[in-house]
């Protein structure tokens, strides 16, 4: 059985910064090419960051570029986001994500690809 649990979200200030991360479980984690997305009501799931199952290469959605850092630690089964300069518009459920099979450069922000979610980590951010 596929488990990914996401943990690290709370409420913080406007500027601030949190770190999150997916404990996966139930697939061979160093093989899968990785993703967080992020929702706030009313809005769709949207893309926030990918990495390669080798972490060599890394991607971003546009809504957060140079502002969040994805990493992942195959040894532990961990996916990783940290996030600074957080704003109130990122208030959202962040969510994890382990796609079908695996991805190209230009795949990942694609949600329909992505096979395993986790429940969501809910971020709060206060003006």
């Amino acid at each position: 059985q596929v488990q990914l649990v996401e943990s690290g979200g709370g409420l913080v200030q406007a500027g601030g910064s949190l770190r999150l991360s997916c404990a996966v479980s139930g697939l061979t984690f160093s093989t899968y090419d990785m993703g967080w997305f992020r929702q706030a009501p009313g809005k769709e799931r949207e893309f926030v960051a990918g990495v390669t199952w080798s972490a060599a290469s890394t991607y971003y959605g546009n809504s957060m570029k140079g502002r969040v850092t994805i990493s992942r630690d195959n040894a532990k089964n961990t996916l990783y986001l940290q996030m600074n300069a957080l704003k109130p518009e990122d208030t959202a459920v962040y969510y994890c994500a382990a796609p079908s099979r695996s991805l190209g450069s230009s795949e990942y922000g694609a949600r329909g690809l992505y096979k395993y979610w986790g429940q969501g980590t809910q971020v709060t951010v206060s003006s």
